[in-house]
């Protein structure tokens, strides 16, 4: 079975222009490329009303696997469409062909409701907006938290958080291409009842380290809302769930550095490197931290 153990665990280091300084910036989708690091984040207004906060997504350049410079301005922001109108969270990036296919979550405010996005190009400071992912969405309400994986035969498998019966639950979809189109298949896993997931469950990315053991760090929770990041190990196709850990490999803080934070924390993007994995994840959606994992 494979484990996990934490060598290390680093708070990111951000360096932003003045303007956005007292922005929150949160969900860190990091890869590495012809030798250097890069992320994509989300990047929220502050504001005492919370209809006035829009997510935004920017670029930042690596100058290490944890301290990053952010860009001035956004790459993806809101609107015009209907689709994102009010806020772009979440990305979740692949590449094929040298082109980015930037997978991110847009709110509709007026809806209350989100929507699972895809944007192309290859600049990624020149993302051209594609719509939604799926074009009939009837099956699933909120679609959104993307995790993309390539499988041994090429084709691909597209993860995705969906609320029903008042929790939030994965989906799972195959596509013979990167860009689809996508066939609905039944939900990985469930979460797990007198146990740290029982209640919620959330996509987290997907360490191929072994493409005929791929492993999935997940986002799980209690009935109080308290979310842990997990792993579930799988075959190469993700048809069979060959382990999953019986404890989470991150908790949230006992006792919250502030009042206001949440007891959440959130796997957002991995990198493999050799017998470590690069964990990149939110704390209490204020604080982004990078945790060096081993393979035990």
């Amino acid at each position: 079975m494979v484990r996990f153990s934490i060598e290390r665990d680093d708070e990111l280091i951000l360096h932003r222009s003045d303007e956005l300084r007292d922005f929150f910036v949160l969900s860190p989708c990091v890869w590495d490329e012809d030798g250097r690091y890069h992320a994509l984040l989300r990047v929220v207004n502050p504001a005492d009303n919370p209809r006035e906060k829009v997510s935004r997504i920017f670029y930042a350049a690596g100058r290490s696997p944890i301290e990053f410079e952010m860009d001035d301005q956004p790459t993806l922001e809101a609107g015009p469409a209907q689709d994102d109108r009010d806020g772009c969270e979440d990305p979740t990036l692949a590449s094929r062909h040298g082109i980015y296919h930037v997978y991110y979550t847009g709110w509709n405010q007026a809806r209350l409701g989100g929507d699972l996005l895809l944007a192309t190009g290859r600049d990624i400071h020149n993302l051209q907006k594609r719509g939604p992912v799926f074009p009939d969405i009837s099956r699933f309400r909120n679609p959104k938290e993307a995790t993309i994986a390539c499988v041994p035969d090429g084709s691909w498998r597209l993860f995705f958080e969906f609320a029903e019966d008042g929790k939030s639950k994965i989906g799972m979809a195959s596509a013979p291409k990167l860009d689809g189109p996508w066939t609905f298949g039944a939900p990985p896993f469930d979460a797990r009842p007198q146990m740290w997931d029982c209640w919620h469950l959330s996509t987290g990315p997907v360490s191929t380290a072994d493409p005929q053991r791929p492993v999935m760090f997940y986002n799980g929770s209690d009935r109080d809302a308290r979310w842990s990041i997990g792993w579930i190990e799988f075959d190469s196709t993700f048809n069979e769930i060959r382990a999953r850990s019986h404890e989470p490999v991150i908790t949230p803080p006992a006792q919250p550095e502030r009042a206001d934070f949440t007891q959440i924390t959130f796997a957002a993007s991995a990198l493999d490197e050799g017998q470590h994995v690069g964990l990149y994840y939110s704390v209490a959606d204020r604080v982004m931290r990078r945790a060096l994992l081993k393979r035990t």
